[in-house]
């Protein structure tokens, strides 16, 4: 870890301060900021304030310094332990801090360690716990990276062409241990699939179509590793994919998110609903079908030099809802498995022969 006084930054910032959003996607969007930052002060310190689920992303983006776990339990004020991690902030000199999440509890850590400056939207009207605001049109709200990346600029100006895409790295022998530990073949191509979506039901495509997908795959790719990949929450849908389709790898909750993001670089192509594991994907520039139904896919689209997203765009949609409202679900269950493996087959024949043959990752 660098220290204070190894930093001399000629604008007088030596040590910056991120709070990081809660959700593993928003995170992943958010990292184009960082860069952003470490262009404007190339020789200070960055450090991220997150929690726990969130720390693995955060370990594949090179700008970050130090990662700061947060103690607090979701959607708990806990005053007297922002008080106490306050102090703790205070110690590590920080000139600035930029707060990613809009909820006033964030807000406050930064106002209690006596930090100067700092940035970030208004939120739960956050008016003098946040000194540097901006603001965002909810009726024209910036896709997710432009809304992040603002924060770098003054609120009045307008963003640059030609913001940089989420990034992520993995070294190759952690990605070579994580495919080793987990049985699979470095010289076989490797499909992952990500069934789940934190936000709700109504993110997910049927788990019958992603196991007619796979019959599909493994028709023309007899020797591809299928991998379900999610959290434990997402165990009982991929326990019915597998139940109809048996050859596939059923990872979900069996995995920790540092070894998903390893496992993730070597992926020959993802498949994904509209979920944090997707932007991990798209940020290590694996090629991506992004699955749309309830929410924008401009909002949050992949990144990858190959991606495709779809969606049915419905009249419904996008409803931005957990469950569908009209209780039809009609903009997953009508996105039928030819439609996906359509765009999928054009990705597969070029990378298909050696799945790790992709930039040196």
């Amino acid at each position: 870890m660098t220290g204070v006084s190894a930093i001399t930054a000629a604008n007088g910032v030596s040590r910056l301060l991120v709070i990081a959003p809660n959700w593993i996607g928003d995170a992943v969007m958010a990292q184009p900021l960082l860069r952003l930052l470490k262009q404007q002060y190339p020789q200070a310190v960055i450090d991220v304030l997150a929690p726990s689920w969130v720390a693995p992303v955060l370990r594949a983006m090179t700008e970050v310094d130090t990662i700061l776990e947060t103690p607090f339990r979701h959607g708990a004020l806990q005053l007297r332990e922002r008080w106490r991690f306050s102090r703790l902030l205070r110690e590590r000199g920080y000139m600035v801090a930029y707060i990613l999440p809009n909820t006033l509890k964030f807000a406050l850590l930064p106002w209690m360690a006596g930090i100067r400056k700092r940035i970030g939207y208004r939120g739960e009207s956050r008016y003098g716990l946040i000194n540097v605001m901006h603001y965002d049109d909810k009726n024209k709200p910036r896709p997710m990276v432009a809304f992040y990346a603002a924060l770098a600029f003054a609120p009045s100006g307008g963003l640059p062409a030609g913001l940089p895409k989420p990034v992520l790295t993995v070294a190759p022998e952690q990605r070579d241990q994580v495919l080793s530990s987990l049985g699979l073949k470095q010289d076989q191509p490797l499909i992952c699939f990500a069934p789940g979506a934190e936000f709700g039901m109504a993110k997910r495509w049927p788990p019958g179509h992603f196991a007619q997908l796979a019959h599909h795959i493994l028709q023309r790719h007899p020797d591809a590793q299928i991998v379900l990949l999610g959290s434990g929450k997402d165990n009982e849908v991929c326990d019915l994919i597998r139940s109809l389709c048996p050859a596939v790898h059923h990872l979900a909750g069996k995995t920790s998110l540092d070894q998903a993001v390893a496992l993730m670089s070597a992926a020959t192509a993802m498949v994904s609903n509209d979920s944090g594991l997707l932007h991990i994907a798209s940020a290590l520039n694996r090629p991506v079908i992004a699955i749309y139904g309830s929410t924008d896919p401009d909002h949050a689209p992949p990144f990858s030099d190959i991606a495709c997203s779809l969606s049915l765009k419905l009249k419904c949609a996008p409803c931005r809802q957990r469950e569908c409202p009209l209780q039809h679900h009609d903009c997953m269950e009508k996105l039928l498995p030819d439609m996906v493996w359509q765009p999928l087959q054009r990705m597969l024949p070029a990378l298909a022969g050696h799945a790790l043959e992709h930039e040196g990752k």
